[in-house]
């Protein structure tokens, strides 16, 4: 989540700026970027205990010491540094200190995951002198919600009093979970509407490839993803399939009317998060927002407002693949470079539709329900899930090489799905590998994966 906006702006007059402001995204091939995000637990010393915020060796020293040691810029509210900037990329807190780089928009996978692999050389140098580590997985494996500190936050108050009246698991969304993501760009609104239904249709595919969040507090769970299933009781207002993106006549238009009936969370204004859960954008829109009677709303708070809806793709002036729980270092290379491959090559795109085209508004459903349990062996169309993510994997593989060719790319950027080769032809995800150790070399204890696991 990203750092507190600014309060300049002019006010919104028109329901049309709203449009424009996702048009704002189109670009040509050759502008096209990567942006890459990785959430990860942070633990401290033996006993693997979650970090709280203030005190010596806590979030908030540790986002000093990036400062201080590396020139990362702090964002602070009031007297708290509560993210970091350097150059496009950031560094912010997710509320239960789950640390998150939010990277620059770079142009190949190689790039990105240099920028990765720098990241994480600065958390291990600043972690061996403070005594922590990062953890690369989908739920936290050990700890109970009530023991997870909460990060000060203004946005997060009013979203942790709010969640528990529209979910049950929206707290532990909000505390307990990391994912990876990346953020990818579209040429026309045409283009966003094909990317966006192939992406969204392949969520679940993506789900179970990276499925690696088995254990809740210090036991299994019954689900491969069970970072996944949370999103599935968290609040049905601005989460799911979004079934109305593959209906004829979808375009930014409907975007724009399915984000004005999400209910609000705040407004920021002078330094400050006002409480606005449960009331409506449209309201504001029109001046008639209790809070602010009489105010229109600003274009910040559009793109505030952009960044509470949750769905497993997430619309802006890109399009966001949300499905996968974050993992090793490997695996947060291997997020972009299947989406990538997929999304990037036009004869990719073409073969990635033609596997989806004729699913069913049922058949994504059942997908979005059976998958976070049963991952890869999720029975579909007369096969399994695994059958899928075979051709997925292969077609993302071949996109990737048709953009080296393209490119003149004398390194294409095929090796970094070599993780998700090997979980699709075997059928093992990192979910099935840690639920071995635990019933095997681990003996019924999940602290191992605080070693097995850390950045």
């Amino acid at each position: 989540m990203s750092a507190p906006p600014t309060s300049r702006g002019e006010p919104i007059t028109d329901r049309r700026q709203l449009v424009a402001y996702l048009e704002q995204g189109m670009k040509p091939a050759v502008d096209w970027r990567i942006g890459t995000e990785h959430e990860k637990f942070v633990f401290r010393g033996p006993d693997h205990a979650p970090v709280p915020y203030a005190g010596p060796g806590g979030i908030g020293e540790i986002l000093g010491e990036f400062h201080r040691r590396f020139g990362w810029e702090p964002v602070r509210e009031g007297d708290n540094i509560i993210a970091l900037t350097q150059g496009m990329a950031n560094i912010s807190l997710e509320p239960g200190g789950q640390f998150e780089l939010s990277g620059a928009p770079l142009t190949t996978i190689h790039q990105t995951c240099g920028e990765v692999g720098s990241h994480l050389a600065q958390v291990r140098a600043i972690g061996q002198d403070l005594g922590f580590g990062m953890l690369g997985m989908g739920f936290n494996p050990k700890w109970p919600r009530a023991d997870i500190p909460w990060m000060p936050k203004g946005r997060y108050k009013i979203m942790r009093e709010y969640m528990p009246k529209v979910g049950s698991l929206g707290l532990d969304m909000m505390t307990r979970t990391c994912t990876v993501q990346v953020n990818l760009d579209f040429a026309s609104e045409a283009d966003m509407v094909k990317k966006f239904r192939v992406s969204l249709a392949l969520q679940p595919i993506a789900t179970a490839l990276f499925a690696a969040s088995p254990f809740m507090e210090g036991k299994p769970n019954g689900y491969q993803s069970y970072r996944s299933h949370i999103w599935t009781d968290t609040d049905a207002d601005r989460t799911g399939d979004l079934p109305f993106v593959f209906e004829d006549g979808f375009g930014f238009e409907r975007y724009v009317d399915y984000a004005l009936d999400v209910p609000m969370y705040f407004v920021y204004r002078d330094g400050r998060y006002l409480d606005a859960s449960g009331l409506s954008f449209r309201d504001y829109l029109d001046g008639r927002l209790s809070i602010l009677p009489g105010e229109k709303p600003l274009m910040t708070d559009w793109s505030d407002h952009m960044t509470t809806m949750f769905p497993e793709v997430r619309l802006k002036k890109y399009l966001e693949m949300r499905g996968a729980d974050a993992g090793p270092w490997g695996r947060l290379c291997a997020l972009p470079a299947l989406w990538v491959g997929l999304l990037y090559d036009t004869t990719a795109l073409d073969a990635a539709w033609d596997i989806v085209k004729g699913w069913t508004r049922e058949d994504r459903a059942t997908l979005r329900r059976d998958v976070p349990r049963l991952g890869l062996a999720t029975p579909f169309q007369g096969g399994t899930v695994q059958d899928v993510a075979r051709r997925v994997v292969a077609i993302a593989r071949e996109g990737l090489r048709n953009r080296a060719r393209l490119a003149g790319m004398g390194d294409d950027e095929t090796h970094f799905l070599e993780p998700l080769v090997a979980i699709a032809q075997s059928g093992r995800s990192l979910a099935t590998e840690m639920l071995e150790k635990y019933h095997g070399p681990w003996a019924g204890s999940v602290d191992p994966a605080y070693q097995e696991y850390a950045y």
